[in-house]
């Protein structure tokens, strides 16, 4: 069983920086979950720096503790972990950095192991979905972004941060009857920025959607739309409003609050994830580390979800029912 250092035993300043203080090995053996970094970002269009968004984000995870009050969870008891290190890419060639991405993750989903995967720009998802697929066949997407990211092309290019997910329909990577995005805010080209995505199959709740409907509402459309399909997670930080999130390259205001994106990544619980991934942090513009705490802490949520998974498989492994214990899964709650 891996799990993180006792910080209230060795100092968080001491050793070496991984996510959350969890072990730093290289390992498909005994864990559920591995985090690591794929720190690509020649495929941004606008700020670029992304490439060092992986560490800034392990350097500030020492803060995290492994009892999770607001899931009233220890995740270690449920699920072991290790800080995988990061893929090998390519800079400047996103074609061979794909190949690193699908290679490395092919030995981890044969295991059944659930990646948590840290950007690097939103490029780097299309390289996640192919390995996906290839293990689940077309998998459903919650996407969490400002930007739809289905464009065509950027200046005639058609792998760029803001094209993966268009790119993932083509290649028949997605389940997108079973596919959602939620958040899309800010000046576009054209309403065909929006309606694109809608014609390509995807749900899209806009952010203006969001505010106008409630939180309980888009939670009970993504459960609904994803039923029990295999589900890709992809969190754009730039979700976040850029007052709670500054470190981006591509910020639009009117944004959720970092409370609220934490409560979307909670309000999954109950569904059949099996990966995560979250893009876009760019320390040179993260004023106090604010972007760093809050990534980090999504990412937390994420582990979490996993661990509330294994708790309940456990508990219907031994007869019981996982809502009979007063442990309701908040998506059960609704």
């Amino acid at each position: 069983m891996y799990k993180p250092k006792d910080s209230s035993k060795s100092p968080r300043f001491c050793g070496t920086r991984t996510f959350m203080r969890l072990e730093p090995i290289r390992t498909t053996e005994d864990v559920d979950f591995i985090v690591a970094g794929v720190p690509f970002d020649t495929a941004a269009s606008n700020r670029t720096g992304q490439r060092l968004g992986p560490q800034h984000i392990r350097n500030f995870s020492v803060l995290l503790r492994p009892y999770n009050p607001d899931q009233d969870i220890n995740i270690f008891d449920y699920c072991s972990g290790v800080d995988y290190g990061d893929i090998d890419v390519i800079p400047g060639n996103i074609h061979r950095t794909y190949e690193n991405i699908e290679a490395e993750l092919d030995t981890i989903l044969e295991k059944r192991i659930t990646p948590i995967l840290m950007g690097g720009d939103h490029s780097i998802s299309l390289g996640h979905l192919r390995a996906f697929a290839k293990k689940y066949g077309p998998v459903a997407l919650v996407h969490f972004d400002s930007h739809g990211d289905t464009w065509d092309n950027y200046y005639g290019e058609k792998y760029m941060h803001g094209t993966p997910f268009r790119r993932a329909v083509e290649e028949g990577l997605l389940d997108v009857a079973h596919s959602i995005q939620v958040g899309m805010r800010g000046p576009l080209y054209g309403p065909e920025d929006i309606e694109d995505a809608k014609d390509l199959g995807f749900e899209v709740i806009t952010m203006k959607e969001v505010r106008k409907i409630g939180f309980d509402n888009v939670m009970k459309r993504i459960h609904e739309r994803v039923g029990d399909k295999p589900v890709f997670v992809s969190y754009d930080i730039d979700f976040l409003d850029p007052a709670y999130a500054p470190g981006t390259g591509t910020p639009e205001v009117g944004g959720p609050t970092s409370y609220e994106g934490l409560e979307f990544v909670r309000g999954l619980d109950g569904l059949n994830l099996v990966g995560f991934d979250l893009v876009e942090v760019l320390p040179s513009y993260d004023s106090g580390e604010i972007t760093a705490v809050a990534a980090s802490s999504i990412i937390y949520e994420m582990i979490t979800l996993i661990a509330l998974k294994k708790r309940n498989e456990h508990l219907q492994q031994s007869g019981i029912s996982p809502y009979s214990t007063g442990q309701l899964s908040r998506s059960n709650d609704r």
